[in-house]
Order: C-alpha cells, then structure tokens, then sequence
C-alpha cells in the first residue's frame, strides 16, 4: 500500500475512534500546506483534553463543595461558641451564680465566695491570728561548720518523735537535711546572716496543732523562735478557733483571708451577687448569636449573581428559622411573679437585620436589683429556662454524634470521595488507554506524512514519464 492510501486509511480509522480529533493539520500535510508534520504532543493534548470535559465538571463539582464544607464548619464552630455561651448562663457554678465579697477594711480581712453561695452580710472580729511554730538553733560560723557530736529530739504535736544524733563530722546543711527526710510535717532549712549560720525549723502548717519542740540539745542552743497558735475570731459574734488564717466552713461558701489581728474591732464583709462577670457573659452570649445570625443570612443573600454556596442547605435555613424564633421566649414562674420574663427585660432588643443590641444601662441596672429574676430567666426553676430551650436548639446542629451539621458534612464528604473515584477511574479506565492510542495512530501518522513527499515526487516523475512516452 503507497504513503497515500495508508495516510487515507488511518485518517478514516482514527475519525471513527476519536471524533474530538482535529484532522485538518493532517489533510493540510496531505494536500500540499505549508506545514511539513504533525505536532504529535500538542494533538494528543488537544484530543485529552476534549475527551476530559466530564472530568471538569466533576471538579467543578468538588470545588464547590469544599466551598460548602469550609463555610458549614466555620458556621459549626460558632455556633458551638454560641451554645457554650447559653450553657454557661444554664450553669448553676457559672457566671450568673458568680458572688463577690466586699470588705470594710481589706487590711484586715478579705475573703472570697463560691458560685451560688447565698448573699448577705456578716460582722467579724479578729482578736488574734494564728502563727506558725518554729525553732532555731544556736550560731555557727558557716553552713559547713561541723556540728558538735551529740543529739536532739524533735516531738511533734501529734506525738510523733525523730532523734538527730551527730558524731561531730555532720555540717548544719547535713542536719537540716536529715531533718527534711524525717516526714514530720517540718521545713529544715539554714539561715545565715553577718551573724554566721542558723538551723531553722519552721512547721509546715500553722496553728497549735502543729507546734513542735526540740529537747536534750547538748551544745545545739535550739530556742523556740515562735508557738504555733490558733486564729480566734468571732463571726456573727459566733466564736470561731482555726489553725489556719484561712477560714472556711463557717458560712458555706465563703472564704475568710486574715490578714491582721484587731481585738474588738468589727469588720463588715458583705457577699453580693457579681454583676460584672453576669453581664459580660450575657454580652458574650450577644456578641455570637450576632456573628450566627450573620453568617445565616449572608448565605440567603443575593449579590448581584447568586446566594451563599449554602443556600440550599435546609439544615442552614432550619437554623436561621430557630434563632430568630428564640428571640419570642417568655418566662413565667410557677408562682409569684418576675420582672424579667423576656431578653427585652434585659435590654436586649432586636434589630432589623435579625441581630440584637444590649442597652448596658438598663442589663446593670437589673443585674444589680434583680439578680434572682434574670437567674430564674435563663435557667427556670430547674434548668428549663431560657438558656435550655436554645441550648437544646443549637445542639441538634452542633452535636458531634448526629447533629444536623455533622450529617451535612458527612454528605459533602461523602459526595466528595464519590467524584474524586469517578475521575480517578475514568482516568485509568478511559483517557491512559486512549492517549496512548492517539499516541500510536499520530504516530504513526506522522511517519506516512514525512513518506508522503517522496511519494508524490515519485509519482510526478512517473506521470511526467508516461506523458512523454504518450506524446
């Protein structure tokens, strides 16, 4: 078979196994055009790249639900704040249990009360504060100074006893750290000053309990530098002893700190809800419902071509819908009444944008005049106020488990792997076994072309001769 015919034969074959093949560089080549060849990469290229178009629109696909999935778990993330936040005014240790403790000389007495401890005031008087026991030795010219041989006893309080005997080779750091090793409650440590070095023996906790005393010290000089007291105090006129300047226990809650000793002087400390860690709390919850409702509706609207890449998430819309409706909630107590039975009575209004506005006047003013409505607000006679409803809310978008979020963001992952194995299929099934065809019959094509013109030479000289011998 000539150049021609073969030529002719592979262009009609290759047209029926490729339609998306460009031929005409071909028939150019064939008829005489300017270009000698074909670009065999470029062709296969071409062709490929055609025969991938399904490939494309896959992408496209994945593409936009990575965009799906970017913006529903940054959606997820803050609503999540948002839940921890209503949580948190659900919680009976949190901010709207918080108390603060003022004192009328801070010198003297401060203290401290835990979430939920009951308000009120109370009166004490701090004749003596309690000390802590301790011993030192007599003066010896270095910490390395060999102490002389002999022994001493040490009895604790609890009767315990530890005897330090020396051979006169032992140092004051020796014995002190023998003493430490002894595990009776007391901190051995070596003070030393112009004077030359000491032994001291302090107890580790403080009050009467805890004394100590140091007996048959031959050529030690161990003195009692100070007896280990108890606190006395006076609470509500209430006699309090403590081994401790911190008193607890004696009103539920509420931590004493003594810090000076001023017999029949009172000093009044009073326990008192703490609006300020209630009102940032509630503005916290402000400031991520809005970032929420933000978020919601920038996907429902339209830019001037199109929504947010999930606004035909209905999870997203079922969202928008429950926060905005959240807004309606109503509280009234089983009995009595209540002058907080709506966020209005906060100061929390609605704008028109479906974002709220805190007037802060009017939150202190009830925070500091009716702190037990605004608690009976969010958390209801038994954690089923407010704060419960919405934290049940947002927890069927947010939970880990089988919240509605989760179960989109499985779907889109899920969708995702799906695309990502059709183009990883059709690639190996499809366009590796079809370029390597077009890779043989351009080939192969090319190699008759670069025949062709010493072909038609031939056939030239051939005409040229018949015609000759006609003549």
């Amino acid at each position: 078979m000539s150049s021609v015919s073969a030529l002719n034969s592979l262009l009609s074959s290759s047209t029926t196994s490729a339609s998306s093949i460009d031929l005409s560089s071909i028939l150019q080549a064939a008829t005489g055009a300017s270009s000698s060849g074909i670009d065999v990469t470029s062709a296969v290229n071409a062709a490929i790249t055609a025969a991938q178009a399904p490939e494309t629109a896959w992408e496209n696909q994945i593409s936009t639900l990575q965009s799906q999935a970017t913006a529903l778990q940054q959606l997820q993330s803050d609503t999540s704040k948002l839940d921890n936040d209503i949580q948190a005014l659900n919680s009976i240790t949190g901010p709207l249990s918080a108390r603060t403790v003022t004192s009328s000389n801070s010198a003297a007495v401060t203290a401290s009360a835990a979430a939920g401890s009951t308000p009120g005031n109370h009166v004490l008087v701090v004749s003596n504060l309690a000390t802590t026991a301790s011993w030192t030795s007599g003066v010896f010219a270095a910490s390395t100074t060999a102490l002389p041989a002999g022994s001493f006893t040490i009895t604790t309080g609890t009767g315990a006893t530890a005897t330090i005997t020396t051979d006169g080779t032992q140092t004051v750091s020796d014995v002190a750290s023998q003493i430490n090793g002894d595990n009776l409650g007391l901190s051995a440590n070596v003070i030393t000053d112009a004077n030359g070095s000491r032994l001291a023996i302090v107890a580790k906790s403080s009050g009467s309990a805890a004394n100590f005393t140091v007996t048959g010290d031959a050529g030690f000089g161990f003195a009692q530098a100070a007896t280990g007291t108890n606190a006395a105090l006076t609470v509500d006129g209430i006699p309090i002893s403590s081994a401790s300047n911190t008193v607890t226990g004696t009103i539920p809650g509420v931590t004493f700190n003594l810090l000076s000793a001023n017999p029949g002087v009172e000093v009044s400390l009073g326990v008192n809800p703490d609006s300020t860690s209630a009102a940032s709390a509630i503005n916290q919850f402000v400031t991520d419902y809005n970032t929420v409702i933000s978020e919601l509706s920038s996907q429902f609207t339209f830019n001037g071509t199109s929504e947010g890449v999930l606004a035909t998430d209905s999870s997203v819309r079922s969202l928008q819908v429950d926060l905005l409706s959240s807004l309606g909630y109503s509280y009234t107590p089983a009995t009595g009444t209540t002058t907080v039975s709506n966020l209005s009575a906060l100061g929390i209004t609605a704008n028109n944008d479906g974002t709220l506005s805190v007037n802060s006047s009017t939150l202190q003013s009830v925070l500091q005049n009716n702190n037990s409505d605004v608690q009976s607000f969010f958390q209801g006679a038994a954690l089923n106020g407010f704060a419960n409803s919405l934290d049940q809310q947002l927890t069927s978008f947010t939970s880990p488990s089988n919240g509605a979020f989760t179960v989109d963001l499985k779907s889109i992952s899920s969708q995702e792997n799906d695309l990502a194995s059709n183009i990883s299929n059709f690639e190996t099934n499809y366009i590796a076994p079809l370029r390597t065809r077009l890779q043989a019959e351009y080939s192969q094509a090319e190699i008759l072309l670069q025949q062709l013109p010493a072909e038609m030479k031939q056939i030239s000289v051939e005409l040229g001769q018949n015609t000759s011998t006609n003549g």
